[in-house]
């Protein structure tokens, strides 16, 4: 009987999760266990003895008040990001939302300088709204998949350093041009070429002046440079995974995708009433501004929070000082780190490798089309921000309880139930609004739709970081490009489909698109299945999500 009871023990100290079996006679690489197990990790610290043995869950680091295991967990090295204090953390979490602000801030300029851009090139404001949004969007989700490689090679802060002088010279550049022929002469383009641009030009594209001409390579140059931008806010999820505990991540990714969020209307907010009574130079001089003080912020407050946990032992540190942050800025001791980091030939192919499989690519199809159609539209951002951190933070709690110490990571998705019946409502609200002329539907309608947003995106950003808790560059930038592809098109087509059939059949068809199988009749096969995205996406990845995980885990 003794000896049935010897065994009986063992075997429930020998107990791992579903897919992670875990040794307790050997010693635990816990950074092994953190990455292996995502999806499912062992947080309560009763929990923790059952899985890992008394010895090593004693030797486990908690939270302040001793309720859940940090994951992942930090080391004993003072330099451990996540050993940093909590006003360290929050200082770098602000700069990098302000930092994420940048790329749609600067560009929602040209929405409240679109009169007088169309007025100054001689030119009709939907050409101004094509060149300066739309054409933006699509290469934020591009450039995306290129910085994420350069992060994990040489790491976050010389990569974001070296963007923002860029972002300054390219949006104080369109202050001073005084009009597209200057613009033409300012880059010396030679009479000759000017002239073979031009015909090719007018010949396929159908401009019409050399003016136009002189728009769309100037707004293709700064598009460009949106582009080589969009790292800022795909770095706001490295660093939030760099420096916070698993169990504060969707907190603090809360903060972070509200400042992208609302960035693309806090220009045309900010300077929708400047540009009527003064020059909308005085607006790109204004953005121009921002971006130096954000780079002066980059420059003396932020640090390198990369930190390379599967060295067993970390090179020393070849300087100190004023010395060693120089030269962490600019990239050198990032370089002289590469080689311990991931190849090359991972790197390349790293998005890739995590976008194809089941358990993430459902989910980010269907948030590419719940946050696509709202870049058509572009302050309840922040009611969604305030609801989501509370909401997510008792949901995991709940989970936790619930599965005896374990969290799941599906529970993550249980918030977009909350979220679409209020993305539905807010869109057909605003829709009506926009119909009938009723301000007060039209305030209402948009305050609840970004509501519903808000939540939708930190529950898909947090659920799809915690799948792959080594891949958080990569998650970030495919979420990134998913939400830009989603919302590339919509500002072309959204505009005309609202003159013509009216704003309540726009934006109740494309709420039904993310929600609803049945509410809408159209010809065009790809419209059932965006029509279906959520009821197939949510639910199967929460029903198969273990197998999902176990099947095509990294």
């Amino acid at each position: 009987m003794a000896s049935e009871d010897v065994s009986s023990e063992l075997q429930a100290e020998k107990k791992a999760d579903d897919f992670v079996e875990v040794d307790v006679t050997k010693e635990v690489d816990l950074v092994d266990y953190y990455e292996e197990a995502a999806g499912r990790l062992v947080v309560d610290p009763e929990q923790a003895k059952l899985q890992f043995g008394e010895v090593i869950a004693s030797r486990l680091k908690l939270s302040a008040d001793g309720s859940k295991i940090l994951w992942p967990q930090p080391t004993n090295d003072p330099n451990d990001p996540q050993n940093w204090t909590d006003f360290r953390k929050n200082m770098h979490l602000l700069i990098m939302t302000m930092s994420a602000i940048v790329p749609d801030f600067d560009s929602g300029i040209g929405i409240a300088s679109i009169f007088g851009l169309a007025q100054t090139y001689d030119t009709s404001t939907g050409a101004i709204n094509n060149l300066t949004s739309n054409w933006s969007i699509f290469l934020n989700g591009w450039g995306g998949l290129f910085w994420v490689i350069l992060m994990r090679r040489y790491g976050r802060l010389p990569v974001l350093f070296w963007s923002q002088p860029a972002i300054c010279i390219c949006v104080l550049d369109r202050r001073h041009i005084c009009t597209q022929s200057s613009y033409i002469c300012r880059n010396a383009l030679p009479d000759r070429v000017l002239w073979v641009c031009h015909h090719v030009i007018r010949k396929f594209v159908k401009l019409n002046t050399v003016a136009e001409l002189a728009l769309k390579l100037r707004y293709g140059y700064d598009n460009l440079r949106d582009g080589s931008n969009i790292h800022q806010p795909l770095k706001g999820l490295y660093i939030v995974a760099d420096i916070f505990p698993f169990h504060l991540q969707a907190r603090k990714l809360n903060i972070w995708t509200s400042g992208f969020i609302i960035s693309p209307f806090l220009s045309p907010f900010a300077f929708g009433f400047l540009v009527a009574r003064t020059s909308w130079r005085w607006a790109y001089g204004i953005g121009s501004m921002y971006s130096a003080i954000v780079l002066l912020l980059i420059a003396f407050f932020m640090d390198e929070t990369m930190y390379d946990r599967h060295l067993t032992s970390i090179p020393s540190r070849t300087s100190t000082g004023l010395r060693y942050r120089f030269e962490t800025l600019i990239g050198v001791t990032g370089y002289k780190m590469a080689k311990y980091r991931a190849r090359w030939s991972e790197v390349l192919w790293a998005s890739l490798d995590v976008a194809w499989r089941p358990q993430f690519f459902f989910v980010v199809l269907f948030e590419a089309f719940v946050f696509g159609f709202s870049i058509g539209v572009n302050i309840a951002v922040f009611i969604g921000e305030f609801t989501g951190r509370y909401m997510n933070d008792f949901i995991m709690n709940l989970n936790i309880r619930r599965n005896g110490g374990f969290f799941e990571v599906e529970s993550r998705l249980w918030t977009c139930y909350v979220a679409m019946p209020l993305y539905i409502c807010g869109f057909l609200t605003l829709g009506a609004g926009i119909e009938h002329l009723n301000t007060a539907a039209l305030i209402m309608g948009w305050g609840i739709a970004f509501v519903a947003i808000t939540l939708n995106t930190v529950a898909v950003y947090a659920y799809c970081n915690d799948s792959f808790p080594r891949r958080a560059g990569e998650v970030s930038a495919l979420l990134n490009f998913a939400r830009s592809m989603g919302g590339f098109a919509v500002a072309y087509f959204q505009v005309p489909w609202a003159t013509k059939s009216g704003g309540l059949v726009v934006f109740g068809t494309e709420a039904a698109q993310v929600i609803s199988i049945l509410t809408l009749d159209h010809p065009n096969g790809l419209y059932r299945l965006v029509i279906a995205m959520f009821l197939i996406a949510v639910p199967m990845t929460q029903l198969k999500g273990g197998y999902f995980r176990a099947r095509f885990a990294l």
